[in-house]
């Protein structure tokens, strides 16, 4: 039975509330897969002023880690009311514009990336849906335990929300004399975010991460917008012709955009994914960017659309080409120890994630970025010479270009 284009078991249909799609309701989707293609999320950033990420409106400075908790305690966002069905718009009624476009951007690419891996892994997606008081929600999209990958989660989210003049600040750049500390700055953002771990050691786990935000007029300053985002790939082990798909692909589309695109947010990328009390990077690379807003609005939207857009031909190709090679137990221990740095760093240094869990956002959907399983051994070592050492030699010597 299918009900807002989306196919439900018929448990699940029973199972939602008199008040039809759309109303008040702890029932969960499953989405099957469909012929046709219809977002913790993760937050990065330069060192020293840090942005919000869509999905936790993230709004953290250089600051003491007292200063920096009362931030947080005073940006958190209100409480998920879950839905059966997600809903038309996420954005309120009235907010047109780039808000509006920018939500209808995330929801296509989340519908068409989700519809892609399940055709490959031919498992659906277990769906989760909900808004909050005053405007905004999200959508969760999580198929575990497949054929294919063991856990692959692509989220939406649309965050209204508000922060002190100390946070916008550090924000954005603008200072202003004389503004009240106890004033709140309403603020907009949206963004889609994802994490894929495959089952095969040879196929590379993915994130991506795209998303804009907005702040209203406010005491006299004119509203402030920006673009964020990327795309990156953490290999377990080290193909040579993958690594040169995967960036080629990212550089083609920067190149189109901007000549200088390329190098620039692969450095940035680089800089950011650094498991710092290891020496290494999470994985070896892509494309990272930030505070994006020194062209027209529309102009940036369509560089980060198609970066959006070109997620699955990036990546797919990679998963089918290793998706049945052969492995051993010691592959996949290896590959369950790289799993764990990846949790390192996304519980030790991923903003994004440690501001949501500070600042009340949905766990669920921020612990989402984590593998389902992951091993620490004591002082590893791999073998000199071994494939594993070759993984690691690159994660501690960032390779200036793939392409």
């Amino acid at each position: 039975m299918r009900c807002g284009g989306l196919t439900r078991t018929r448990s699940q249909v029973a199972g939602r509330t008199a008040t039809g799609c759309g109303r008040e309701a702890t029932t969960h989707r499953v989405l099957a897969p469909r012929s046709q293609a219809c977002n913790s999320s993760s937050r990065h950033g330069r060192s020293g002023a840090r942005r919000p990420a869509a999905g936790s409106p993230a709004l953290s400075s250089p600051m003491s880690s007292s200063r920096a908790a009362a931030a947080g305690r005073a940006a958190a966002i209100a409480k998920e009311v879950m839905l059966s069905e997600a809903p038309a718009r996420l954005c309120r009624e009235e907010d047109t514009g780039m808000r509006e476009k920018f939500e209808k951007s995330i929801r296509k690419a989340q519908d068409e990336i989700c519809a892609a891996i399940t055709a490959v892994d031919g498992k659906a997606f277990h769906e989760d849906t909900w808004t909050r008081p005053g405007g905004g929600g999200g959508i969760s999209r999580v198929l575990s335990d497949g054929k294919v990958w063991e856990k692959a989660g692509v989220n939406v989210s649309v965050v209204y929300g508000s922060m002190p003049p100390e946070a916008y600040r550090a924000a954005t750049g603008v200072d202003k004399e004389g503004l009240d500390p106890t004033d709140r700055v309403p603020f907009f953002a949206a963004g889609i975010s994802s994490v894929m771990h495959p089952r095969n050691p040879h196929a590379p786990t993915m994130h991506f991460n795209y998303r804009y935000f907005e702040t209203d007029d406010w005491n006299g300053v004119p509203s402030q917008w920006w673009f964020g985002g990327g795309t990156d790939i953490t290999p377990s082990y080290v193909d040579e012709d993958d690594m040169k798909h995967f960036h080629g692909t990212y550089k083609q589309v920067c190149d189109k955009h901007d000549p200088e695109y390329y190098a620039k947010f692969k450095k940035w990328c680089d800089d950011y994914f650094v498991i710092k009390h290891r020496g290494e990077t999470r994985g070896l690379g892509g494309i990272f960017f930030d505070d994006l807003n020194d062209k027209d609005p529309d102009t940036i939207f369509e560089f980060s659309r198609e970066c959006m857009n070109s997620v699955v031909e990036s990546y797919v190709p990679i998963v089918e080409k290793h998706m049945n090679d052969a492995f051993t137990a010691e592959n996949k221990e290896w590959q369950q120890i790289r799993r764990g740095r990846y949790v390192e760093f996304n519980l030790v240094y991923d903003r994004g994630t440690t501001f949501g869990l500070k600042t009340g956002g949905r766990i669920e959907s921020i612990l989402m970025s984590l593998p389902m399983s992951a091993r620490w051994e004591y002082d590893h070592q791999p073998e000199e010479g071994s494939e594993e050492a070759k993984l690691l030699h690159y994660t501690r010597n960032s390779k200036d270009s793939w392409v």
